[in-house]
Order: structure tokens, then C-alpha cells, then sequence
């Protein structure tokens, strides 16, 4: 936020005087640029629903790209799949769940997020985990020191398959990662999971509102443990479901990955917590 000149010198003076406080705190430490505002503001500015498109990396430029990994150079892959989630709730609703949590961890710490991967455990893992492997280590040459897989798919088979494909990646101890559920890090009584109930329709009213029809449950008793005909796991989403709920949950989600995310970089060797290529241009890379 810009200072407005009105505020006068003094104010200015002592603006600039914490600047060069919090330059040296961040020299000290060994941090990213960027990383001691982060600090000073975790979980204090309000979540919104809007999805940044600017920490979105298909959505960026190469020279926005070059500057988030600069400032933080953190990426983070959100894994779902194409899943029955009861008759009110879009069937990607893993995936976009996870990359909604991700986008919000991004925008309060920083990095970029990979768009959503669709591939789950259920494909066989002798060749989807190598695929993997390859990405995460395309993203590594790019310049991440840090590499989330979030998987909005609560089953331990995910991470399994995230933590197998990104092992080798970080065996060298210049890259740091691993594989989480978007609640792993959160979970409690604000902040929690199921399959199309209170929480996962929560969060898609919060995230994407238009998605969400309650209208289509209708009025009746819901089969319970997520049996036909509805295959709704977890509380009733009529009587439980809402968008703050959704809010609370993404927003403590949100915040503790990336307090996790900073933790990983800061755990990496000093002259290893830094984007590490030349640039983002044609001469030093290309593609994921």
C-alpha cells in the first residue's frame, strides 16, 4: 500500500526506518524477499472469495512468474479427481477445492499454484507416479525450493502417491516437499472434511457459490455413509452447510499451509532458499 504524501515527512521517515529494520530481519534469517511482510500479516487480512489469478501460474506472464518465485519461490499442485459429490456439488469438487485453498495460501505468502491435476491414486502407480516425479522435478529446474502436492481427496492413497513421486526430487536436500490433504495441517473444529456434506459444500459456497444447488437434494432424509442414492458422507449440507463455515475453513487451511510452506523453505541450507535460475526467458527455460 502506498503512503499518501499528505501524511507528511515524519511519517515517512519512520516508514522507511522500519523498512530498513525489516530488510535486515529478513537478511539475518535468510529469507526471500517479500517473506518478513508476510510474517508481520499472517491471518490478519480478511479471506475473500475472488481467486487471484495473479498467483495462478497459467494465468501469468513469464516476467510475473520470474517475480512471485523471487519473492517466494514456492509452488504448490493441487490433486483431485472427477468424483460423484451428491447431486448438489460439481463433480471436480476436490480439485477445485484444493486449488481454491492454494490460491488463498499463495496470496497471503506467496508462490504460484500449478493448475489442478486430475490423476489419482485409483490409476495404476507404477506409471503415474514416474509422471509425477517428472513434474515435480520440472518445477524444481524452473526454480521452486519449496514443492506442496495438496490433495483435496481425503484417502491416505494420495499421499502415498504424492510422497512417492516427490522423494526423489528432494533426496538431494536442495528442493523441500511433501504431500498433504488441503486439512492436514488445520484440521479441528473450524476446519474439517467429508464427502459433499457440511464442509466440502461449505467450501464450494464460499469458493464458487454458483457451482452449489441444495435444491437438488431435496426435502427428504438423505441416505446416511454415503450410500445410493445420494453418496453424501458427513452432515446433512441443508441444515450445516454455509458460507461462512466454508470462509473459516479455507481460511485456516489456507493459512496453515502456507505457514507450513515457509517453515520448509526456512529449513532448506541458507544459499538454498532462493530462486535459482537466471531468469524466466526462452534461453533458460521453456515449458513444464
Amino acid at each position: 500500500m502506498k503512503e499518501e504524501n499528505s501524511l507528511g515527512g515524519t511519517m515517512r521517515a519512520r516508514i522507511s526506518r522500519r523498512g530498513f529494520m525489516q530488510t535486515l530481519t529478513v537478511a539475518a534469517l535468510g529469507l526471500p524477499r517479500g517473506a518478513y511482510a508476510t510474517a508481520a500479516t499472517d491471518g490478519q487480512a480478511e479471506i475473500k472469495k475472488d481467486l487471484s489469478a495473479a498467483v495462478q501460474m497459467q494465468f501469468m506472464r513469464p516476467g510475473q512468474l520470474e517475480k512471485a518465485l523471487r519473492d517466494f519461490p514456492a509452488v504448490y499442485v493441487p490433486f483431485g479427481l472427477i468424483e460423484w459429490h451428491g447431486r448438489h456439488l460439481p463433480l471436480g469438487n476436490d480439485a477445485i477445492k484444493a486449488h481454491g485453498i492454494l490460491v488463498k495460501a499463495a496470496e497471503q505468502f506467496g508462490g504460484v499454484v500449478y493448475p489442478p491435476v486430475y490423476f489419482h491414486d485409483g490409476f495404476p502407480q507404477a506409471s503415474l507416479v514416474p509422471v509425477l516425479t517428472e513434474l515435480f522435478t520440472r518445477l524444481k529446474r524452473m526454480g521452486a525450493r519449496v514443492i506442496l502436492g495438496v490433495s483435496g481427496h481425503n484417502v491416505q492413497g494420495q499421499l502415498d502417491m504424492i510422497n512417492q513421486a516427490i522423494a526423489p526430487v528432494v533426496a538431494d536436500g536442495t528442493v523441500a516437499g511433501l504431500g498433504l490433504w488441503e486439512i492436514t495441517l488445520s484440521r479441528g473444529e473450524e476446519s474439517n472434511t467429508d464427502h459433499a456434506a457440511k464442509w466440502e459444500t461449505s467450501n464450494m459456497m464460499f469458493l464458487y457459490p454458483d457451482l452449489v444447488d441444495l435444491s437438488a437434494l431435496g426435502d427428504g432424509p438423505l441416505a446416511p455413509n454415503m450410500k445410493p442414492p445420494d453418496g453424501i458422507g458427513g452432515l446433512d449440507p441443508r441444515k450445516y452447510a454455509s458460507l461462512e463455515v466454508g470462509r473459516r475453513n479455507v481460511a485456516l487451511a489456507s493459512q496453515a499451509i502456507g505457514r507450513k510452506t515457509r517453515e520448509l523453505l526456512e529449513s532448506l541450507p541458507q544459499d538454498q532458499r532462493s530462486f535459482n535460475r537466471p531468469g524466466i526467458s526462452p534461453e533458460n527455460w521453456w515449458m513444464i
